[in-house]
């Protein structure tokens, strides 16, 4: 039976390669977007968490959605919750959900929007990733600072993080979109070792050619740099997954991306050498 898949946040880290990968295998995908910006493939269609006259039109003819939080949103579930009754009563029977390694299903956040999907849905997954390993190397403030100053700031202390490549996360998303035998559950996905992020500037250091270092801050301290630019809700919240890792909460490695997609997760050092170094070598 041909399906249909809805992938929300089609052009963010994730959405973006769930997209590519559901359509290389022939699977039909609708990638929806704020801006309906087309993915290889799909058909592009316009779909806003916050304008809810956005969601009939991308439901339309679809069975299966990737669900990607809106971004920095301290309570997605209050705009994500009747997106998903209004899924429910389109036709939508499966259900995979972007998470986080740091929050458990019934947790803050997102953790409330894992907590409802058993009761909403036939089959459902949550992927929840670890660190991304391209918070390091792409456009997020710790790669910036990393090619601007040097630098990564963290609260974390010694605390060691097993980073996962977004490469990995969707190949497991989309196992858990397309396995014809699927039992729903909660997927940490890592990466084969944990980190220090002074273990992580170690290795960019080495890869680039350039000294990066690891300059730790009290969880006060990142918490009142992020408020400069977010509210002090979400800088508190994020500051305080600082702290966790330093007290060790992501010291761990899981089996998942070997155990479904039958190959091992990229390492760091390998993301690393695979994403800075053409730049490096130009």
């Amino acid at each position: 039976m041909t399906t249909t898949t809805l992938v929300i946040g089609a052009t963010g880290t994730t959405g973006e390669r769930v997209a590519r990968l559901l359509t290389a295998r022939g699977q039909r995908v609708k990638a929806a977007s704020r801006r309906a910006v087309a993915v290889d493939g799909a058909e592009a269609v316009r779909f806003d968490w916050y304008e809810p006259g956005t969601f009939a039109e991308a439901l339309r003819g679809t069975d299966r959605v990737y669900l990607v939080p809106p971004i920095g949103s301290p309570e997605p579930a209050a705009v994500m919750l009747p997106f998903l009754e209004q899924a429910r009563a389109s036709g939508v029977d499966r259900a995979v959900l972007l998470g986080s390694s740091a929050i458990p299903s019934g947790g803050p956040a997102v953790g409330q929007v894992q907590q409802a999907l058993p009761a909403l849905f036939e089959t459902w997954a949550v992927v929840r990733p670890s660190w991304f390993m391209q918070n390091l190397t792409g456009d997020h403030p710790h790669a910036r600072g990393i090619r601007e100053h040097g630098t990564i700031l963290t609260a974390t202390g010694e605390g060691r993080v097993a980073f996962v490549d977004a490469d990995d996360i969707a190949a497991v998303a989309v196992h858990a979109l397309t396995a014809d035998r699927w039992a729903e559950g909660d997927l940490v996905v890592t990466g084969p070792e944990a980190l220090s992020y002074a273990d992580a500037a170690a290795v960019l250091s080495e890869v680039t050619g350039r000294p990066v270092t690891h300059r730790r801050l009290t969880c006060e301290q990142l918490r009142d740099r992020l408020a400069q630019d977010l509210p002090l809700e979400f800088a508190t919240v994020l500051a305080g997954l600082d702290r966790a890792i330093a007290e060790g909460a992501e010291d761990r490695v899981t089996d998942t991306v070997q155990r479904l997609t039958g190959r091992p997760p990229l390492s760091f050092r390998a993301h690393a050498e695979r994403a800075l170094r053409p730049a490096v070598d130009s």
